[in-house]
């Protein structure tokens, strides 16, 4: 059977001529972008990342490299002569991937990437297992052979929608979610973090579907939908609240009280002819940031719109009084 050559430069973006570091740099910067993580549920991009493993195995390696190029036009001639590729055996081939810890990046196993993605279909293009996959060819013209056993599958990833009140998403919240598969119903407690935006994702680890033949348990993933406010309106990281201002204190000057939402109420100080939808910035008294620690909080800031409240009705000496006021202007 056919197969279709495989440009590993292309697939990293970069040249024939680049070295060891810019190879890695361009791997590194796409995994991360088309890793799974950051794009769950995305076929596209579970494809992207695979092809960008596939490509840095060949090309991170200067014993593949140099073969790969070798190869070059002459794949098809190669590919002709039998299974097994030009260059001998020599097993199922390791994905590299960054694994976080302070060695970098490390190969990962076909049994791995089947664990990641589920599955038993071979992560593996047609192109990469004729000449670097290895393995005897079998009585049916030199095709590769392979024995299909139970791998590890990991379970399917879930998906909740929580809704939130400002006041929950600014101090954080924990939320019981029931969760039913099948015949099986059960509880999760999870803790969504102060200062979680409307739409985030909050992950539960190992609390979705179970893994099939050993594999480990997919994740608990919850919407966020954060509920309108009746007095704050939240922009990223700042709040905006509307202020009454008696309209003789914007004429005079003077104080006001300013809500906050944490229920405290802050004294916030007047100039003499504030202008009605003038703001005023009180910093700190934002929304936090997630995932800093208590003792550094990192909050944004809130924004208090001055709304001039005009008198309802006029006293006689009010009325006298504005007179007085309108003929001297």
């Amino acid at each position: 059977m056919a197969v279709e050559f495989k440009d590993y430069y292309a697939t990293l973006g970069v040249s024939k001529t680049a070295t060891e570091k810019e190879l890695k740099a361009a791997y590194r910067k796409l995994a991360r972008k088309h890793h799974p993580d950051v794009n769950p549920g995305d076929p596209s991009a579970e494809s992207k990342f695979k092809e960008l493993n596939e490509a840095y195995e060949v090309l991170g390696d200067p014993d593949k490299r140099r073969k790969y190029d070798e190869l070059g036009a002459n794949w098809k001639q190669y590919e002709q002569q039998g299974a097994g590729g030009p260059f001998g055996g020599g097993g199922g081939g390791a994905w590299n991937i960054n694994m976080g810890g302070p060695g970098g990046y490390r190969t990962m196993t076909q049994e791995e990437m089947e664990s990641m993605f589920g599955g038993d279909a071979d992560p593996f293009s047609d192109f990469f297992n004729t000449f670097f996959g290895g393995g005897a060819g079998g009585p049916e013209g030199g095709a590769q052979r392979r024995t299909h056993r139970p791998r590890h599958r990991k379970g399917r990833d879930l998906e909740q929608q929580v809704d939130l009140t400002l006041e929950e998403a600014f101090a954080g919240a924990t939320r019981r979610v029931g969760i039913q598969l099948g015949s099986d119903t059960r509880t999760v407690d999870v803790r969504i973090p102060a200062g979680v935006k409307d739409g985030a994702r909050v992950r539960k680890s190992g609390e979705g579907e179970s893994g099939a033949h050993g594999g480990s348990a997919g994740d608990l993933y919850l919407r966020v939908r954060v509920l309108p406010h009746s007095t704050f309106e939240r922009r990223g990281q700042d709040l905006h609240v509307k202020v009454v201002v008696p309209v003789a204190t914007a004429v005079l000057g003077g104080e006001v009280a300013v809500p906050t939402m944490s229920g405290s109420t802050l004294r916030l100080k007047i100039p003499e002819l504030t202008q009605n939808g003038q703001v005023f910035r009180l910093r700190g008294q934002g929304m936090p940031a997630v995932g800093k620690p208590p003792d550094k909080p990192a909050r944004g800031d809130l924004y208090a719109a001055a709304e001039i409240a005009m008198p309802k009705e006029l006293t006689p000496e009010a009325r006298k009084a504005w007179e007085e006021l309108a003929n001297q202007s």
